[in-house]
């Protein structure tokens, strides 16, 4: 009890000291303050107008894609009238992106090779070469351990003109 009486005292006796009502000191410095002259605002730095750049490299190659391999040049030359097939029915996974699409691994099962190939929800398909997958008629041209090579028929942009595009999934992880 006593310990606790004489921490009260002692927070009481400090708070009495930080009662006082003189500020003279405090009063003194603003006064110091303002009695100096006023600064100088830097003028707003002047604005330099912006010159447009006319990106002129919009027609070609991404960066980002791969290359086009010469083995996948060699067979678009070699077909001449192409038309995608509308009238079969589609494949399972044709439904999706050909971005969406992931191969995870190879099986071979009585001398057919198959490629494992994952969609976007998380099931895994077989294909095999002349299976078709992805949106633009996609259909497997080669198999092999680490990639699976498809030929996508795309519109050229006019009304009725396609052309194959080559494109490749390669093994997830490696």
């Amino acid at each position: 009890m006593d310990l606790r009486l004489l921490t009260l005292f002692l927070a009481a006796s400090l708070l009495a000291g930080c009662g006082s009502e003189d500020f003279s000191d405090l009063d003194a410095f603003m006064e110091e303050k303002r009695s100096r002259p006023g600064g100088i605002i830097a003028p707003i730095p002047t604005f330099q107008a912006y010159d447009p750049f006319a990106y002129s490299a919009m027609a070609l190659r991404s960066p980002f894609d791969r290359p086009v391999e010469v083995r996948d040049v060699t067979q678009l030359k070699a077909i001449s009238a192409v038309k995608p097939d509308e009238s079969r029915p589609k494949e399972f996974l044709e439904q999706f992106t050909f971005d969406s699409l992931a191969m995870v691994g190879t099986l071979e099962r009585g001398g057919t090779q198959w490629a494992l190939v994952r969609d976007p929800e998380g099931g895994v398909h077989r294909v095999t070469l002349g299976n078709y997958l992805g949106r633009n008629h996609g259909k497997v041209v080669e198999l092999a351990e680490t990639y699976v090579s498809v030929v996508e028929i795309v519109s050229d942009g006019t009304e009725d003109g396609w052309v194959e595009r080559p494109r490749t999934i390669e093994l997830s992880g490696i």
